[in-house]
């Protein structure tokens, strides 16, 4: 299905971004990731994944840093020769903290994760994607369902929510469109750094399809959205929660 198509996912290394990149590969894709902390997880993903005829590359480049988005796009697009989607997926969380107690650091360095590197590789393929390109936006339920504690987190994700739907309306005339996906509790070593055991069951009985979500399930959404099924959808946010609201 997406044969001859060439990509970009940020954070592919592991969770959901892993899972993003190993079914575009299995699709068919040409696909670039970044990393910005183990060589031997990127390695691994390089290595095992199965290819539907695409290729795959890692490259190491810290998208927090002021010009590690644009190299990282501009990297790729030179080793890919187009780019057709780009995926953003790389962000982080943080312990929960009451508003009043949060650190101005702590929300910088959150803003600098989930929202600025958005902006500069969507800028990046406003000015050189392909036309009829596609771009999805990891976001999170959080947005929809805010629970005290997470100001960074939901603040960082609701920007890059705003982002999505400008940049939908300015693209849309070039056949390109942006869309972001909200994955609801998804099983991942982010999600249990910030989680208790006890807090992920409490989750998984309020969602009524009865577990945790799982990398691949948020991967499977991502993938239709970068595909050619989805051509008149543009400016929408897909919540991929298990049917938690």
């Amino acid at each position: 299905m997406l044969k001859g198509k060439a990509g970009v996912v940020t954070g592919g290394s592991r969770g959901i971004g892993r899972a993003i990149v190993e079914r575009l590969c299995r699709d068919g894709a040409d696909v670039v990731f970044n990393y910005a902390i183990s060589d031997e997880a990127a390695e691994e993903v390089v290595r095992t994944v199965e290819t539907g005829g695409g290729t795959v590359r890692a490259i190491r480049r810290d998208l927090t840093e002021p010009e590690g988005p644009e190299q990282l796009m501009a990297v790729a697009e030179a080793h890919l020769g187009s780019l057709d989607f780009l995926v953003n997926n790389a962000g982080m969380s943080c312990p929960p903290s009451p508003l009043a107690e949060t650190d101005l650091e702590v929300f910088d360095r959150v803003m600098a994760h989930n929202a600025r590197p958005v902006f500069l590789t969507t800028r990046y393929a406003a000015r050189r994607m392909s036309d009829g390109g596609r771009i999805v936006n990891i976001s999170t339920l959080n947005t929809l369902r805010p629970a005290p504690g997470i100001t960074p987190y939901a603040a960082s994700k609701g920007a890059v929510e705003q982002l999505t739907w400008v940049a939908a309306r300015e693209l849309g005339p070039r056949g390109i469109t942006v869309n972001a996906v909200s994955p609801g509790a998804t099983d991942t070593e982010m999600l249990r750094e910030v989680n208790s055991p006890r807090d992920l069951q409490k989750v998984v009985g309020m969602t009524p399809l009865g577990r945790l979500g799982q990398p691949a399930d948020i991967a499977d959404v991502v993938a239709f959205l970068v595909g050619p099924d989805s051509r008149w959808i543009t400016g929408q946010n897909l919540q991929a929660t298990g049917g938690l609201s």
